[in-house]
């Protein structure tokens, strides 16, 4: 077989002399001739020096902002240096490098938000408390201005809350008016009266189902108005709230006693009496469900379904407690007691309070928005501060007064939205900055469809967290209960110690063709053999003759050369 050589064949004539380009780089075109059965192509390529290689324009991945990266850490990772076991800490390690994959994603993701959080800028020598909504209405666009509005009816006083996505309005009256409408669009889903006080409502897991607490009993409506269940297990019902991941209804009523209801199932998984006496005040911490009440004597207790005394007692004020409300976060918590003060408490902590304010009068009730903001309900007038728990506030954000009174309010879920329960109606007005800009479509879709919506609810279900898991911290769950460890442990060396139980077995034998006088007569004769062995065996130990032996015979002085007879032993 012949082995074609391939030829080199060079641009310029000179071998030695290679073509320099415009770039001072050498360049030496190779022109490769194959077989001409297999190829009659010719192949060009460029050599250039490896020492000269030009600056890339995207040398790599931008870097992330440090303070992005912190706001998405999850804290400080193991140590898989502490791990023993190899295998172990290449499992840790292996898990913290796709955490940090995963903060970092996060962190760049961020670009993709494209809303930001509104605010109010003023000129100097300016506040904010004097900008009306009027004036909001007058600078705001068309879509945005429609937020401002305002309902008289005639069966107050109201309560209003706020679906989880934002999107749909409860209104609920002491005199029996209830209605749920999509405040967006202003369509109304029902509008009915039933004929007796309403002392508290609230949204359930999904927005097509009410739970209304009547004069006397629970009630379960959809949306259309039908009633689905009535519950008179819980009765004379004064607050409620609904913890949606773990789909519990919680309610006090005027008796003290507490009620837990799970509506996946319809049971009641906790209940009963607080020994506090009747309360009003009640809302509930959204970082470890657990329920906090207010009482007469200005404490703040923190209660869970399964364990009967409080979690925690706080003593807030030395008079009785009108207000309560905690952050989104579960950081901070705000209180308000008859004696005209506020105070802002570190709910991890419970040292002292972190602020305190003096106000006017008394306030009706306080809430949180989700950027941080505190609404304050004083009489007719609604004060909204902003950042008034890690620093002290001398004036609020923004102010709004009407001829109404306040009887409850709440801040609209991913809208710069406040709605104000008043003697008369409803209000709506615009708090620029208070609501989060970018929502999380899996968490909670405001535009959500019916198949959505239905997925939504199903996922949910199968991610539902038991209640035996309320407690104040919640990731007791991730510890070891190592007390409880060791007493195993103890318990399980203990029984390496201990001598197994003998058990004497004798097998039942039976003589068959033989009467009951038979038996007992071989069993008496077996007991007399074996008494007869026994007694010989004693004798021989003991060496005792059968018969006496014979006198000896003296041989007088001779008698010392007489040989002693052996003895058998």
């Amino acid at each position: 077989m012949k082995v074609e050589k391939k030829k080199r064949y060079f641009q310029s004539e000179d071998e030695k002399k290679p073509v320099i380009n415009k770039d001072n780089v050498e360049v030496y075109t190779i022109n490769t001739k194959q077989t001409a059965r297999k190829h009659k192509k010719t192949k060009n390529k460029i050599i250039k020096k490896k020492d000269e290689v030009k600056p890339q324009k995207y040398p790599g991945k931008a870097p992330v902002d440090p303070k992005k990266l912190e706001n998405h850490s999850r804290g400080e990772g193991l140590n898989p240096k502490k791990v023993k076991h190899p295998l172990h800490a290449a499992k840790l390690k292996k898990k913290e490098n796709k955490l940090n994959y995963a903060q970092k994603q996060a962190a760049r993701a961020e670009i993709l938000l494209t809303e930001e959080q509104g605010l109010l800028e003023v000129d100097e020598g300016y506040k904010t408390t004097a900008i009306s909504q009027k004036v909001i209405a007058e600078n705001v666009d068309i879509a945005a201005a429609t937020k401002i509005f305002e309902l008289n009816l005639d069966f107050g006083p109201y309560r209003a809350k706020y679906s989880r996505n934002g999107r749909h309005l409860l209104l609920g009256s002491k005199r029996g008016h209830l209605a749920a409408f999509d405040w967006v669009t202003k369509r109304l889903h029902c509008e009915m009266n039933v004929m007796e006080s309403i002392h508290d409502i609230s949204w359930l897991h999904v927005e097509t189902m009410i739970a209304a607490a009547q004069k006397e009993w629970l009630y379960i409506y959809d949306n259309t108005g039908i009633e689905l269940h009535c519950i008179k297990r819980m009765d004379k019902i004064l607050r409620m709230e609904f913890l949606p991941y773990h789909f519990l209804l919680a309610a006090v009523n005027e008796f003290g006693f507490m009620t837990w209801l799970d509506i996946s199932i319809g049971e009641i998984v906790g209940h009963y009496n607080n020994r506090l006496g009747r309360t009003a005040v009640m809302t509930q911490n959204p970082y470890n469900a657990t329920v906090c009440l207010g009482n007469s004597k200005g404490v703040v207790s923190l209660w869970s379904p399964t364990v009967r005394d409080p979690l925690a007692k706080i003593l807030c004020h030395v008079t009785p407690l009108t207000a309560i409300a905690v952050d989104n976060r579960g950081m901070y918590m705000a209180t308000a007691g008859v004696d005209r003060s506020m105070k802002v408490w570190d709910i991890r902590n419970l040292d002292g309070p972190v602020q305190h304010y003096k106000l006017r009068t008394a306030p009706v009730d306080l809430e949180f928005s989700q950027k941080d903001m505190l609404a304050v309900g004083l009489g007719d007038v609604v004060e909204i501060y902003n950042n008034c728990c890690t620093q002290s506030v001398d004036r609020p954000y923004l102010r709004h007064r009407m001829g109404k009174t306040i009887n409850n309010f709440k801040f609209c879920p991913y809208e710069d939205v406040l709605g104000i329960g008043t003697s008369h109606g409803f209000s709506s007005i615009i708090v620029p900055g208070s609501g989060e800009p970018n929502f999380d479509a899996l968490e909670s879709n405001p535009f959500q469809t019916k198949k959505q919506r239905k997925e939504a609810e199903v996922k949910a279900l199968l991610e539902k967290i038991p209640a035996e898991l309320i407690t104040l911290n919640p990731f007791e769950i991730t510890e070891v209960d190592v007390p409880t460890m060791q007493e195993q442990m103890e318990a399980k060396k203990k029984l390496l110690y201990i001598k197994p139980k003998k058990v004497d077995y004798t097998p039942r034998l039976k003589n068959k063709g033989k009467t009951n006088i038979a038996r007992k007569k071989i069993i008496k004769d077996a007991a007399r053999k074996e008494f007869i062995e026994q007694a010989k065996e004693a004798k021989k130990l003991l060496d005792l003759p059968s018969q006496p032996s014979a006198p000896k015979k003296s041989f007088g002085v001779l008698d010392r050369f007489v040989p002693i007879p052996k003895t058998k032993k």
